[in-house]
């Protein structure tokens, strides 16, 4: 809404009237022009500087609306430089070959040493050593070396199975994550952390929880979930499976806050409630996604199984939803019976069956309210 503003010459020193705007708008009025001697009306320009109010009364129509979007939490700081990357590590029959290499030497050391048993020279088909060299400083070094082979070769086999997955770590430091299956070499002086990777359910127990009205609940979940980064899950907190329970947990409280656990009956919004499971578990699951993410883990998703009251409040709901339920038929009987009533005067004076004044209808609808009201009872028990 636009005000042009003009000015009326005026006798001088006569009192400035009083106006008073009265309007759904508000306009800037330039100060300039409040106090312009110029006989000449100007039209300017004007801006809205209030937007219009509500006509009418000025009360704001009361919609119900559901609960607003959870907003996620900030992330978790993790070390950047801690990703998962794979680790080195040489197919089995290295280790084998070098182990079998390692006992080789230590079966001719001993020969040549003439410490080995002739059964075992015959069986070897090696040459008989009259005066052997004897074990001396030579000997016992080879004896280490072919040991240490040994050792090497055969400790450092290990077996890779499909879903499981090694990370390892050598003196504090993570040396990669081996995902390879079949048989494997791997440094046996790395500590080895086994992860299992496959895709997981988690059935959590009863946890509890408030709803948005503060009613007391207890809620199971259940999970999908895998590590998808092995470094980050095993080196970057403690235990990922209680982290994940945790993040559960966590998210759980902060969903049912933002929905009651039921609404009253003449309530515009109904599926801003428990009861609507989808929009629940997609609000979980968003929660538990990104506070699980920069620890590496997956989660797929994160559905409510069961939500129900709380022992100490499931007595006192059970016996309110009952006293609603009871109202709700009586209400529902009581128009039945009304309505039975009604039809049935309406045809008997319409039809001139029966000529009634007021005394007589009003008998007649008490004794047919009674009757109908009493059958209706008997029939529904």
């Amino acid at each position: 809404m636009s005000t042009t503003t003009s000015h009326t010459p005026e006798p001088e020193g006569a009192a400035r009237p009083i106006r008073l705007i009265q309007n759904e708008a508000t306009t800037e009025i330039p100060v300039h022009l409040l106090f312009r001697d110029d006989p000449a009306p100007v039209s300017v320009p004007v801006t809205p500087a209030v937007v219009g109010r509500r006509r009418g009364t000025g009360e704001q129509p009361r919609v119900r609306r559901g609960p607003g979007a959870v907003k996620a939490r900030p992330a978790v700081e993790v070390d950047p430089e801690l990703v998962e990357r794979p680790a080195r590590v040489l197919p089995g029959g290295v280790g084998v070959l070098g182990g079998a290499c390692g006992v080789a030497g230590c079966v001719l050391i001993s020969w040549w040493a003439g410490t080995l048993p002739g059964l075992a020279v015959r069986a070897l088909g090696l040459p008989a050593v009259d005066a052997g060299a004897g074990l001396g400083p030579v000997q016992w070094a080879a004896y280490a070396g072919a040991g240490a082979l040994s050792l090497f070769g055969f400790g450092g086999l290990a077996r890779g199975r499909t879903g499981r997955a090694w990370v390892l770590g050598l003196f504090g430091r993570y040396r990669g994550t081996v995902r390879r299956t079949g048989l494997l070499w791997v440094n046996p002086l790395v500590l080895r952390r086994r992860v299992d990777v496959r895709l997981r359910h988690w059935r959590s127990e009863s946890m509890a929880a408030v709803d948005a009205n503060g009613v007391a609940l207890r809620v199971v979940v259940l999970v999908a979930w895998r590590v998808r980064d092995t470094a980050r899950a095993v080196l970057g907190i403690e235990d990922h499976e209680r982290y994940l329970r945790e993040c559960v947990e966590a998210a759980l409280s902060r969903v049912l806050s933002q929905f009651p656990a039921d609404v009253a009956p003449n309530a515009l919004v109904r599926d801003a409630t428990l009861r609507n499971t989808e929009a629940v578990g997609e609000a979980l699951t968003r929660l538990v996604v990104a506070d699980a993410a920069p620890v590496g883990l997956e989660v797929f998703s994160a559905q409510p199984t069961r939500i129900e009251y709380a022992p100490e409040v499931a007595a006192v709901m059970q016996r309110r939803r009952i006293a609603a339920l009871d109202a709700q038929h009586r209400d529902t009987v009581l128009t039945s019976v009304v309505d039975s009533v009604e039809d049935t005067v309406t045809r008997l004076t319409l039809r001139g069956l029966v000529e009634l004044d007021d005394y007589e209808r009003k008998a007649l609808v008490k004794d047919l309210t009674v009757a109908f009201y009493t059958g209706r009872r008997e029939h529904s028990s």
